[in-house]
């Protein structure tokens, strides 16, 4: 299958949209069942198939994964989140709201490193085709 080729400012824009509109509170059909970050949202390539049919190596979120982590069974949840590199795996059993607050943070950090990646990226390469005034 092909990897995941959505665009990274997109996905991480919507999965930050998700959470703040409350994305992983407990469902009403099935209250019991605690919500997975990344999993349980359209981030993840494998939402809503339980069989879980495409492999996490094709996840863009990959790239936010340590090398020694991409291989595990859910490779997001070992992003490092802060400086002191919590991860969603680390936090797990621990209160859940501090996941999603270090998860929201690192993602609105991740989006404006995008964002400003995109504003610098033309101005360089217009700025590098201008022609000489000498």
């Amino acid at each position: 299958m092909a990897p995941d080729d959505r665009d990274m400012l997109e996905l991480l824009e919507q999965e930050l949209d998700f959470m703040e509109k409350g994305g992983y509170g407990r469902s009403v059909r099935t209250p019991w069942l605690p919500k997975s970050i990344f999993q349980d949202s359209l981030s993840c390539l494998n939402y809503a198939h339980p069989k879980r049919i495409r492999p996490c190596s094709e996840c863009a979120l990959l790239d936010f994964v340590p090398p020694e982590h991409q291989s595990d069974a859910v490779p997001c949840h070992h992003i490092p989140l802060d400086a002191a590199g919590d991860t969603i795996e680390e936090l797990a059993g621990d209160n859940e709201s501090k996941s999603e607050l270090l998860v929201k943070e690192w993602l609105r950090a991740r989006i404006h490193e995008l964002q400003m990646a995109q504003e610098l990226g033309p101005r360089q390469g217009t700025h590098q085709n201008e022609p000489c005034s000498h």
